[in-house]
Order: structure tokens, then sequence, then C-alpha cells
């Protein structure tokens, strides 16, 4: 079977500028497509520059080489899926950011454990849709010392995925972006 054009993703600015990424065959991941990751990266520039930077449910970790590409001081990768992990590898040997990145083998919640900085910046999540994996993440990251009321959390969830919940663990939704079949939500602790 042929590839597709759309299963092609390149790094869009910064450092690494269009430099092809690696994506993980099938479809347990779901690269975000260029166009939706210029948006994001447009709301978050002024986070970026020197943040501390977690790519949760990374995949191919497309969003995290972004973040670096584009100056943040270092970025955390969570996965769990041996084939995304060989591409974040192969991702991050090729951009040459691997001396400003951690690549944590473990399934989210796990993977928060295994951070220890003072204060995270930046938290990224694409999590499967509709698991409800986005609100197990909120609930452990609400105990996570390195989460201030600066830290921003962002959230890909399916157009539907309800976020009333966030108030009772101590966040609120402070922007809503929403695309054709999906939506990034902004997050911050109260």
């Amino acid at each position: 079977m042929e590839k597709t054009e759309s299963n092609h993703m390149r790094v869009i600015a910064g450092t690494a500028r269009s430099l092809p990424l690696k994506t993980p065959e099938g479809m347990d991941t779901r690269p975000t497509t260029d166009r939706i990751k210029e948006t994001l990266f447009n709301m978050l520039q002024t986070y970026i520059p020197d943040c501390v930077f977690v790519d949760i449910f990374s995949g191919s970790g497309g969003i995290g080489i972004e973040a670096l590409s584009r100056g943040a001081r270092k970025a955390y990768f969570i996965e769990n899926a041996p084939k995304a992990l060989a591409c974040i590898e192969d991702n991050l040997a090729f951009t040459k950011m691997k001396d400003r990145a951690i690549v944590l083998k473990q399934d989210a919640c796990a993977g928060l454990t295994g951070i220890y900085e003072k204060h995270v910046d930046v938290i990224f999540m694409d999590p499967p849709y509709d698991q409800e994996q986005e609100r197990r993440v909120l609930e452990q990251l609400r105990y996570a010392k390195y989460v201030s009321e600066e830290t921003l959390i962002l959230v890909e969830a399916s157009l539907h995925t309800d976020f009333s919940y966030a108030e009772d663990l101590g966040f609120e939704v402070i922007r809503e972006k929403k695309y054709k079949t999906n939506k990034h939500v902004f997050l911050r602790r109260k």
C-alpha cells in the first residue's frame, strides 16, 4: 500500500525547520496535521522560548520536537508504544535535539512521576480520543509539584469531549480552539 501525503510530517519552524519526521505505521497514532500544528504554535509562541515542555502520548514526538526547534530549553516525551518510541528516538537524532530531550518509556500517568523539575511551563497531551485518558492525566497533574498557576496545560481532544469536570480537579478551561474534527483545550490550575 502506498503511503499517503498526509502521513508525512515535518518541523514547521525554528532551528529544525522543514526537516521531515518519521511517523509510526498503522493507525495507533494520529499525527497532528501541519496546519493544526502551525495554529497551535502560533497560540503558544510566547510560552515556548526557554520553556520546559512536556509532550504526553507523544506518538512520533512531533509536537515536542517542534517546541525544541522553536527554542524550548528542554522537552519530555512520554510514550509507551514501541514503534512510536523508535520514531521519537530517530526523530530526535535526526533533528539533533537529543541533548535537550528526555524520553520516558512509560504510560502517561507513570511517566508524569518521572519528571523532576521545579516548574514545567507547558504540558501538551494528545491522548487516544474518547477514552477519558485526559481526565486520568489531569487527576494526577492536580498533585504534581511542578504544575503551578502559570503552567499551561493543553489537550488535543475530539470535538465532543466534555471538560466540565476540570473545575472539580482544580483547573479552569481558559480557551478552546475548535477545528473540523477536534479541538485544543487550554487549562490552568485555579
